[in-house]
Formats: C-alpha cells, structure tokens, sequence
C-alpha cells in the first residue's frame, strides 16, 4: 500500500483539519500533471474509500462497528417497508449531499413504485429545488430552516426515519433537524451519515442555538449504544482538492445509502433477510465498479483534455443525458461554480424531458432563469444555435434508452462540432446497431461493457451511476485544472458563501502566505467588500453578513492572496491578476 495513501491517518499529518478539509498528499501536484496524470491521482484517492488498513485513529468502510450500523439502519428501513403506514424515511442534505437525498429518494420510490407499494422515501435539501441545480449555499448556515422544512415533511408522521447527510459533519441546515429529532424520540430516529470521527465534527458556535454539529453528534453517539439513534461515519479519506467533498465524500454517500435501502428491500420484498455479509458483499460489488472505471483511464482522459480545452479557449463542456444519468450530468454541472468560480454557461447539464423526467417535488424551475433551463429541448434553442468546436459534447446514456433518440441528437451536434463524445453503459456483448452509428458521429466514446450485470442482480443500474458520476467529476475537475483553477491541491477560486467556506478560505490563506490568521482574515474581508481599509461597519459584521456580500464578488480568495504576497492594493492586484490568462501561474510566482 502507498505510504502517501496512508499517511493522512497519522495524527502528525495537518493535525488542526478534520479528514474532509486535509489536503491529499497523493494529490499534491495535481495541478501539473497532464490529462492521464489527473485521471491516475483521482483513481488513487477513489481507491482509498475501501482500504481495508486502519490506523488507531478512523474507522474504515469495512470495518465491523460500520458494517453492523448499516445493518441495524436496514432493519428499521424494513420495519417501514413492511408496514409504511404514517411512515416515513427522510434523507437530507446541503449541496451535493441534498442532490443525493433527492436522487436516492427518487430512484427508490420508484422501485416500490414499480412493486405497486407505498411509497416511503422523501427529500430534504437545503435551498429547496433551486438547489438541485445551482449553488444555494446560504441555508446550509440555518438550522431553524433546517427544522422547519423537517417538520414540513414529516407532518402527520408517527413515525419517521431521519438519515442527515453532512460528509464533514459541519452543516448547520443538518444539525438542526437532529437536534429536532433528539427532542421528539416518540416520532423520530436519527441517522447521521458523514465521513469524519465525532471529535473532529465542527464545533464552532451556531448563532442562535444552544448546541454546535459536534455536541449534537456527541448525544447521538452516545444514543447509538441503546440503538436509539445511529451514527454512520467511516473515514474515507482527504479529497483529490481538498475539502470538495462533492467527489469521494459524495461516491461514498451514494454507496452507503443505496447499500442500506437494497438490503432494506430484498428483506422486505425478496425474503432476503439483512446481515453483514449481504452488506459487505454488496460494498464489494461497488469498489469493483470502481476498478472497472478505472480501466478506461484513458478514454476518461481523453474527455479531460477535450473539455480543458473547452474552458482554455473560453468554449463551454454540455452533457447531454438520458434517464438517471442525466441527473448525475446536472449535478455535476451545478458543483462548478463554488468549487470552482465558474460561471454557469461553463458547464451545463442537460436531461431528455426536463423538469417532467426530473419529478422534482417543486415542478419546474425554467421561469427562474437561462440556468434552470434543463430539457434537451432547451439546448437545441438556447445552446446549439452557437455550438462551435470550442466546445465539448457529452451524451451520457445507458442500453435502456432509446437509442435513436441518441443518434438523432447526436447528428444535430455533429452538425455544429466535430468535438462530441459519448459515455455509454450495457450489458449486451454485442453493440446494437445504432450504437455504431454513435461511434461514427463521435471523436471518442467511452464503451462500458458490464459483464456478468443482468437486471436480476438487482443493483447494476446504481454501480453504472456511480460510473458515472466518477466520469464526469474527472472531466469537471481535470478540465478546471487544465485551465488554472487549481493551485496544489486547493481550490483558489471557490466561492466564499457559507460559514464552511469563509473558514476554509481564510485557512488557506494561511496556509499559502504563511501568515497570522488575523491578517489573512483581514485580507479575505478586503477582498469581498473590496476595500483596501476596513471599516468598523464591516469588522462589526458576522460572518453571515460577510458571505451575504461575497455572493456577488469574484475572485474573493485570489485577490485576497495576492494582496497579502505583495502588499499591493486591490486595484493593483486586479490588475496583475487580469493580465496572466491562468490564475494558477499568477500565484506560481508569488509562492515559494
């Protein structure tokens, strides 16, 4: 095993960050490594989700403490199936873990759907809808809106199963509706997933409330022992950037989630009764669908290089999808702009019958603006028109979808750009047809081939969707990369709208300037409110108020590093910053 892979174990390596804010030492110089050099380091850190080794400090996602809470969560999934009446499962969520709530909820509703039973799943994510598509990183602050969408919910309920989802147990969206839960014991069971140890949970004052994520997470670990309550939080380790958790934090929320509701349902439904080794097997099945990716390194490469040269000459990256899969194309998009400081044109997602297929609980968002236009319809009027070979093309399907409708869209791209690819999941050992016409269409397709998968193994489609998802996060990752967004392995552009992400970037500009936390505060401040000298109005502000303001500022993070490497005034460092193409190699000069 690689030392590096290991090492963010230690209790030496980055002592003051919990495991989801580390930096990745396998990662450390991701931002000049070429297109196959980035597919290779993210294949490395995925890997590390289902090592097996563990130190004194973190659990692991095999280990038998983890395994058994996933078992005893099962059963009281069961219990509801079995008699749904006034019953409820809730899974929630901010950002990315609220898009998998609502992907998870939706796709297992329709199971029962499909067996003609009631339906028991629902969905929380913070910012409502809006958020399946856009950065809303504001409510995450909000328990109370936390609290009060929960009970929205839930009322009428008698009994309710509440699994929050917060990878680096900080939200306070998340803490509030445990808290909520633990005062209601009679209704409700909390469930909490995330992927650091308890004692790293984040312990910073909420305003308004009596408790923090960690005092929370404190009484639900002590309430796990009498199984009243269930604390799910294997280490998996730090982040290809660090603290984008919307990557492995997110691939091992949807594992775990969908790990928990199948053996919930093949008890319920196929007599299969819950046990560990149903459990572990099934884990398994998910790091084979891992490796299987991973063989196709170099055709996820070739999509990184294609779609860095999209954002390089200033092009835009569109998938185009179908089914499920065109959600996890969606929600990738939606992850660009804090990660990454995109705007939303950069990369879009784009699903066959918009809104319809989606079946958000909300309807449609269209009415809200060009970024909520989603339906492949929407792209043939809004984006095709102007479509040149700047830009990249990704049709995303699978061998259940309608081909024809494939090839179709496909030729109409083709018309525009020669620079159209496609990612294609089957069982069928023979390519159909249409399929080959997709490959003549296309500079390169992704053919991914499941041997041994039939629709009775249950489980195949989520396995292609976690595929998926670790396909297109390569591609948005490695293609921001390529264009400069990326320092080390940090995030140097993200978006500083949140309590999370305020603290996240002031400790990175600690840690790049090798400054006094004061002073990088300081300069972070003067960067959003763009003021060479603060003003008691803005040093009186909370922090709240500081992300309300950065919501419209860019660049925040850059602008705040430079000034404090150079000691130059605002002006002048927007200035140095407009005049080198890559942001990356602006701070290359300046860092030591």
């Amino acid at each position: 095993m690689n030392f590096f892979s290991l090492c963010f174990q230690s209790s030496d390596y980055e002592p003051s960050l919990p495991v989801t804010e580390k930096s990745n030492p396998l990662t450390r110089d991701i931002d000049r490594a070429s297109p196959s050099g980035i597919v290779g380091m993210l294949e490395a850190c995925d890997a590390q989700m289902f090592q097996r080794e563990t130190g004194t400090n973190y659990q692991r996602l095999f280990d038998d403490q983890v395994v058994t809470t996933l078992t005893e969560v099962a059963k009281r999934v069961e219990l509801i199936l079995k008699d749904p009446q006034d019953s409820l499962v809730v899974l929630s969520g901010c950002g990315t873990s609220g898009r998998l709530a609502f992907f998870i909820a939706s796709r297992f509703n329709e199971a029962l759907k499909q067996l003609n039973r009631t339906l028991v799943y629902s969905y929380i994510i913070a910012g409502g809808d809006r958020a399946l598509l856009s950065s809303q990183e504001a409510p995450e602050d909000d328990p109370e809106l936390g609290m009060l969408s929960l009970q929205k919910v839930c009322e009428g309920k008698k009994r309710v199963l509440f699994i929050g989802v917060s990878c680096g147990l900080s939200a306070p969206f998340v803490a509030g509706q445990l808290d909520f839960c633990l005062q209601h014991p009679e209704v409700y069971t909390p469930v909490l997933l995330g992927f650091n140890p308890t004692h790293q949970a984040r312990d910073e004052p909420i305003p308004g409330c009596t408790f923090t994520f960690r005092s929370v997470a404190q009484r639900l670990q002590e309430l796990a022992q009498r199984r009243k309550a269930f604390l799910i939080n294997p280490a998996v380790g730090p982040e290809a950037i660090s603290g984008s958790s919307r990557m492995k934090g997110g691939s091992a929320t949807k594992i775990v989630l969908e790990v928990v509701l199948s053996a919930a349902h093949a008890a319920a439904f196929s007599h299969t009764p819950v046990a560990n080794d149903g459990i572990l097997q099934h884990m398994r099945e998910y790091e084979r669908a891992v490796e299987m990716t991973y063989q196709h390194r170099e055709g996820i490469a070739a999509l990184v290089e294609a779609a860095g040269r999209s954002l390089q000459n200033e092009g835009g990256v569109c998938y185009l999808g179908w089914g499920p899969m065109a959600f996890l194309g969606l929600m990738d998009a939606s992850e660009c702009n804090p990660t990454f400081g995109a705007d939303y044109a950069d990369i879009r997602g784009f699903i066959r019958g918009g809104y319809k297929d989606l079946n958000n609980n909300e309807g449609p968002l269209s009415s809200l603006g060009p970024d909520f236009c989603i339906a492949h319809e929407d792209f043939l009027h809004q984006v095709l028109p102007s479509l040149t070979d700047r830009d990249t093309v990704l049709l995303i399907y699978t061998q259940s979808d309608d081909l024809h409708e494939v090839v179709n869209l496909g030729r109409k791209v083709r018309e525009k750009t020669s620079n159209i690819h496609a990612v294609h999941h089957r069982t069928d050992s023979v390519e159909a047809l249409q399929q080959v016409s997709i490959n003549e269409l296309c500079s390169s397709t992704l053919d991914f081939l499941w041997r041994g998968s039939t629709p009775a193994s249950g489980s195949f489609f989520h396995q292609w969707e976690l595929s998926t998802k670790l396909v297109l996060n390569a591609v948005s990752t490695g293609a921001h990369i390529l264009k400069g967004k990326i320092y080390r392995n940090h995030m140097i552009d993200l978006q500083v709208t949140n309590s999370k992400l305020y603290r996240r970037a002031a400790r990175l500009l600690q840690k790049l300037s090798g400054q006094a936390e004061t002073e990088c505060e300081g300069a972070l401040l003067k960067a959003i409110y763009r003021a060479d000298k603060l003003t008691e109005e803005i040093t009186s502000c909370d922090i709240t108020a500081h992300t309300q303001v950065a919501r419209s500022a860019k660049k925040v993070v850059p602008l705040a590093l430079v000034s404090l490497l150079t000691g130059c005034s605002l002006k002048q460092v927007e200035s140095r910053l407009e005049q080198r193409q890559i942001l990356r190699d602006a701070l290359e000069e300046l860092i030591p």
